[in-house]
């Protein structure tokens, strides 16, 4: 059984700047790419960022050069590193294992004045 748990969203104001954190149960985490997934209310859930086991990153274009994804192996945990956030980041933000059908509870990230 895996677990995975999100956290580290919130309201914040454009422009502003967010860490989410998503720690994973099991030995999945040591082999999987792990990916940041985001769903807006009406929108289909979309790639945010992946990251390989060893480190290899891909992210959206949408967030490209704004987004940082990274992982701490020893952790178990994946993060996503927010700046520069736009109100069309606004959204529920899941991690993801590749190739399991493993999903968190989601953390949401609204970004708005």
């Amino acid at each position: 059984q895996v677990q995975l748990v999100e956290s580290g969203g919130g309201l914040v104001q454009p422009g502003g700047s967010l860490r989410l954190s998503c720690a994973a149960s099991g030995s999945i985490f040591s082999i999987n790419a792990m990916g940041w997934y985001r769903q807006a209310p009406g929108k289909q859930r979309e790639l945010v960022a992946a990251i390989t086991s060893g480190g290899s990153t891909n992210y959206a274009d949408s967030v490209k050069g704004r987004f940082t994804i990274s992982r701490d192996n020893a952790k178990n945990t994946v993060y996503l590193q927010m700046n520069s956030l736009k109100p069309e980041d606004t959204a529920v933000y899941y991690c993801h294992p590749y190739d399991t059908a493993y999903w968190g509870q989601g953390t949401q990230v609204t970004v708005s004045s």
